[in-house]
């Protein structure tokens, strides 16, 4: 039986019983136990591409950054998103980038041959701990498993971590007697994939990891290790099973959009995450490492970047094509207008997945946080705070601490030949269950939704209105765009709550306090 249909059709009888008609809502049961989700789901990253460190986080001579160079409007703006951890250099990039280039005062620039420009190299691995001082969040450094060795990986551990050695008093000479203290590792980005600088097949992957984990941990036998990986067994259960417990995360990866895909396309995969998590989970469990070894999805967006020159070698690219025409076609990815009511309700949808697997799922990087997809889009004036930003900040500063599952039934919402639930709902609640906060998604591009919270389950009661926090707008493509910030933004709301039923708006994203 389908799984969609099985799920919806155990919830109806749970509801209504057989023969009567279903409404949309949930079962909640106060009895469960809650479980304590990381609010390192919330995460960020950020690579150097486009305008993402240069004319996005990192402007020195802008009347808007500050001594060294960090934009004080996009600090600011970030600190709303309370980001636990923030994932950098790369990303593609990072598959030739050599991190000595970028440390001390004698930086020169060097040809970034996965995005065919040329970096100065003036924000590196000490600027980028220091902007995350700023922003309060931890920061977590991916190695280069493509040009690079595992000993240069292991020596940018000490660079970063120890007190010892000549990378340790390097760092010191360089103006920083403290470590960075640096926790949170990754060995290598994609090199799994063919486009990928420094492509490994699947058992020169495992090889490389093995070897990068063992001689990381030598310098330092506190950080954490993530291993990225395709989300698949045959991949997943070698490393694991070779690594031992050298590998505390895996690292997959998650774009599930297009450039120009509809409010429909991008809705109707609202479903993908979830299939990619229990794809991983299979191979961790073959591989006997369930709750010991966990997933982090460190880049996932609604949409894929545009970048028609990568991967080098592209046959779609015309040999005509003008290397500078390509670069500006890196332009596309910061219209604003592409960034509606579709990426706030596919990344709310994402976000309740996490809470749901957040026996498995602890970290999660949205990709990237400015510029790009960036949740935060940033001009030489200011910065414009996208729909997605809006979802990360409700999420970020509105839920409680803890999950509580619950059994969602909906209506199916289909487009094509896919297919999903209307409605998606996580509940969220304090240790002692006496406060709660629900994520309710509306993904129904066009009609509202009646919704049958199960309040008296909760707080034994059926209010007669809620107060609530949406977010939504006059149709599914509006947006926020320069000179026009605050077309859609987080609203307080009462809902009347109407013989236990509610009204939840099209294309919306309600968290409800109770």
């Amino acid at each position: 039986m389908n799984r969609v249909f099985k799920h919806v059709l155990i919830c109806c009888l749970m509801f209504t019983g057989a023969g009567a008609t279903a409404q949309n809502g949930f079962k909640a049961d106060k009895t469960t136990a809650p479980k304590t989700y990381d609010p390192m789901i919330f995460g960020q990253f950020i690579e150097h591409f486009h305008r993402q460190i240069y004319g996005g986080i990192f402007e020195p001579g802008s009347p808007l950054a500050d001594a060294d160079g960090f934009r004080k409007d996009v600090v600011e703006a970030l600190l709303e998103l309370k980001i636990p951890i923030i994932r950098w250099p790369g990303g593609c990039f990072v598959s030739s980038y050599h991190w000595l280039d970028a440390v001390g005062p004698d930086r020169q620039p060097t040809h970034d041959k996965a995005w065919d420009v040329e970096d100065p190299n003036t924000f590196g691995t000490a600027e980028f701990v220091k902007w995350c001082k700023l922003i309060n969040a931890e920061p977590y450094i991916c190695t280069n498993a493509g040009t690079g060795t595992p000993e240069e990986m292991s020596d940018w551990v000490e660079y970063c971590n120890r007190d010892i050695g000549r990378y340790g008093r390097m760092r010191k000479a360089h103006g920083y007697p403290e470590p960075f203290k640096v926790k949170y590792w990754s060995i290598g980005n994609e090199n799994y994939m063919w486009g990928e600088i420094g492509h490994k097949p699947k058992d020169e992957w495992v090889r490389t990891i093995v070897e990068s984990a063992r001689i990381m941990n030598a310098v330092d036998p506190d950080i954490k290790l993530f291993a990225a990986t395709w989300p698949d067994e045959q991949w997943i259960e070698p490393i694991l099973k070779s690594t031992a417990n050298l590998i505390d995360y895996i690292s997959i990866h998650g774009y599930y959009g297009g450039q120009t895909s509809t409010y429909m396309d991008i809705v109707s995969g609202t479903d993908a995450p979830e299939h990619q998590i229990k794809r991983t989970l299979a191979g961790i469990d073959k591989a006997g490492r369930r709750g010991k070894t966990k997933i982090a999805i460190d880049e996932w967006n609604p949409r894929a970047w545009h970048h028609p020159n990568y991967p080098a070698g592209n046959t779609a690219v015309p040999s005509s094509a003008k290397r500078e025409d390509l670069i500006k076609e890196r332009d596309k990815n910061d219209i604003n207008s592409l960034y509606t009511m579709a990426d706030a309700v596919f990344s709310a949808c994402f976000l309740n997945t996490c809470l749901r697997y957040c026996d498995d799922v602890p970290i999660a990087g949205f990709s990237p946080v400015v510029n790009t997809r960036g949740a935060l889009f940033v001009h030489p004036k200011g910065v414009v705070r996208r729909t997605t930003f809006h979802v990360l900040s409700m999420y970020a500063n509105m839920l409680e601490k803890h999950f509580l599952p619950s059994q969602i039934q909906s209506d199916t919402l289909k487009h094509g030949d896919r297919k999903t639930l209307m409605l998606d709902v996580a509940i969220t609640c304090n240790s002692d269950k006496t406060r709660f906060a629900i994520a309710a998604v509306n993904k129904h591009p066009d009609k509202a939704v009646t919704f049958a919270p199960d309040f008296a389950a909760l707080t034994g009661s059926t209010p007669k209105q809620v107060k609530a926090v949406a977010l939504t707008g006059t149709s599914k493509d509006d947006y926020n765009d320069v000179g026009n910030e605050n077309r859609v933004v987080p609203t307080e709301i009462t809902l009347k709550v109407d013989k236990g039923l509610i009204t939840l708006p099209p294309h919306s994203v309600v968290i409800i306090k109770l």
